[in-house]
């Protein structure tokens, strides 16, 4: 089922900016129980994401009753798509003087990933598509995500299962539809996204989870050599939650202690979660 501006439809202007341009953001939703999980988290999310491109957004009231009317409609398991665009104007890039934004929710079945995945690990390649430096988007979830298309376009090998990409300056970002960390004498590293890179809901999750625990998280600037000299390697989103890397090109990686951990405070906090929103 699909939403556009609340209404039942399939079809959007083909002078909306997300069309023309890629005007817009989305945030993409795991149902669970015919819930959205970590929903608050998005919001928040695509608000700093329209605040950021000048995009008015949409009421979280709003937001929050259209996306219960398709979680009712779900089955137990299913993803939540949020798409926000600057609406439809004439051609050329200037915006309309007065923006009315357009909302999109769509329902995605859940996919099926096997269970081995978050136990054994995934088998991920770096990429020759390389990320754009650009401050001024760097974190945002917006809808340009061509590098993204052309990194996944790279490879059909069902053997694998992840891409990583690296920046202009060769420089270790993110998978093609994952934030990544690594282990290093039990210290965690992720990059730091200023200049490129989405800031995943559950990467900025598994940061306040760790300082939590104690185990500190170091954002930086980290090359493909530091990555495939780590202990542990592991990905992570909204919908897979956190699935360790155990091969990276002819890189072998094992499972370890500090992924695990990370799994199960993960899953801990989404079933605490999801009993206080019950």
């Amino acid at each position: 089922m699909l939403l556009v501006n609340g209404d039942p439809g399939e079809t959007l202007p083909v002078a909306d900016r997300g069309l023309q341009y890629g005007d817009g953001l989305f945030e993409t939703i795991e149902i669970n129980g015919q819930r959205p999980v970590f929903f608050d988290r998005h919001l928040k999310r695509l608000e700093d994401g329209c605040r950021r491109l000048s995009i008015p957004c949409p009421a979280p009231d709003i937001l929050t009753e259209e996306a219960g009317l398709l979680c009712r409609q779900a089955p137990a398991q299913a993803v939540l798509k949020i798409i926000v665009t600057s609406g439809s104007g004439g051609r050329g890039y200037r915006r309309p003087e007065a923006i009315q934004a357009t909302r999109i929710l769509s329902l995605h079945p859940y996919p099926d990933y096997p269970d081995a995945f978050s136990t054994e690990g995934i088998n991920a390649r770096i990429c020759q598509t390389r990320l754009g430096i650009n401050p001024a988007l760097a974190g945002i979830k917006h809808l340009n995500r061509l590098e993204q298309v052309l990194a996944r376009a790279e490879w059909s090998d069902p053997a694998v299962q992840e891409g990583i990409m690296l920046d202009n300056a060769g420089l270790v970002i993110e998978g093609t539809m994952t934030n990544l960390f690594y282990v290093k004498d039990h210290a965690v590293y992720t990059a730091a996204l200023e200049q490129s890179g989405i800031a995943g809901i559950i990467r900025g999750l598994i940061m306040e989870l760790a300082n939590q625990h104690q185990l500190t998280v170091n954002e930086r600037s980290y090359s493909p050599e530091h990555l495939l000299s780590a202990d542990e390697v592991f990905v992570c989103n909204s919908i897979i939650g956190i699935w360790p890397v155990k091969q990276v090109e002819q890189n072998a990686f094992a499972p370890g202690p500090v992924t695990r951990k990370l799994q199960q405070w993960l899953a801990d906090y989404k079933q605490e979660t999801l009993r206080r929103e019950q």
